[in-house]
């Protein structure tokens, strides 16, 4: 492989992608490891970062990373630029890893209400570097799912669900663990779900228990009680997350079928929702941003 104009990384909390580039956007090598922030002691993520790249010649060469490893937890803690502001910092953070030319991209933050995204970040940037001029709100699902407000190439605000974390926590740690625990799946369950939450979000509580009773009395299958347990808590996600998506224009980043379960959730309440794959919008926003480190 010749060696590469600079390197991509997205270091998350359970993993690491990493891209070699090529200054004309070209991507000449990919590797991944598991080796995530939460593996992972502050004075253990050069060593990780060598093993990954050790085949690469990058004596001299530029990494631009992204994600948690930026973190208070991380290799570094990066700073948060506050909104509204564009999705590409312009402050880079650089920990001390030897010979390694290593710059983390900075998180958002929001003042009031409180919160943070850290990753998202790079997201946004790249899809906003793939659709010029789009105005609209992005959602970003996945543990900690993310709303974002986009107006004249700027993140406006933004707002964090801790929806999947929710769903791990009721199905992994509650009596629910019971009812749930199945492979299958049943889209009308899912839909009555997201149904009932957006009508009354106020009875989430007790319609989570009822997933239960359902079981018990009258039969109700795991796979049915698990995608109905999913629909309930994406649809009080929706609810809450209302004044973004209300007649606006919507785009859905990542792959899957989390992603896929949202586009349908939003389809359903008359709310069209382009999905866009992750990986690939992710590198366009680590490719802005050594842009903008480029000058």
């Amino acid at each position: 492989m010749q060696k590469p104009d600079w390197i991509a990384f997205d270091w998350g909390t359970s993993n690491m992608r990493i891209w070699a580039m090529s200054a004309s956007g070209t991507v000449l090598g990919e590797a991944r490891s598991d080796k995530g922030m939460g593996s992972l002691a502050p004075d253990q993520f050069e060593a990780a970062l060598r093993d990954v790249i050790g085949a690469w010649d990058h004596a001299g060469v530029p990494i631009i990373a992204c994600g948690m490893v930026g973190a208070k937890q991380g290799w570094i803690e990066a700073p948060y630029a506050a909104v509204p502001c564009p999705a590409t910092p312009e402050e880079f953070s650089t920990p001390d890893a030897g010979d390694l030319d290593v710059h983390i991209i900075a998180g958002l933050s929001q003042a009031d209400p409180a919160d943070v995204m850290r990753g998202e970040e790079t997201q946004i940037a790249g899809f906003l570097a793939r659709n010029k001029n789009w105005d609209g709100v992005i959602c970003l699902p996945g543990t900690h799912t993310k709303w974002a407000h986009i107006s004249a190439d700027e993140v406006v605000s933004f707002q964090t669900f801790m929806t999947g974390d929710l769903f791990a926590a009721i199905s992994g740690n509650t009596v629910l663990k019971h009812s749930v625990n199945s492979e299958d799946w049943d889209n009308d369950a899912f839909d009555g779900g997201v149904a009932d939450a957006m009508a009354r979000p106020e009875r989430l509580a007790a319609r989570l228990f009822s997933l239960r009773a359902e079981g018990l009395l009258n039969g109700m299958q795991n796979g049915t009680a698990k995608a109905r347990l999913s629909g309930l808590l994406i649809g009080a996600e929706l609810a809450g997350a209302k004044p973004y998506w209300l007649g606006q224009k919507i785009a859905v980043i990542g792959a899957g079928g989390l992603s896929a379960l949202y586009v349908r959730a939003l389809a359903a309440q008359s709310a069209p929702a382009t999905q866009v794959k992750g990986d690939a919008i992710t590198l366009a926003g680590l490719t802005a941003a050594y842009k903008r480190f480029k000058g």
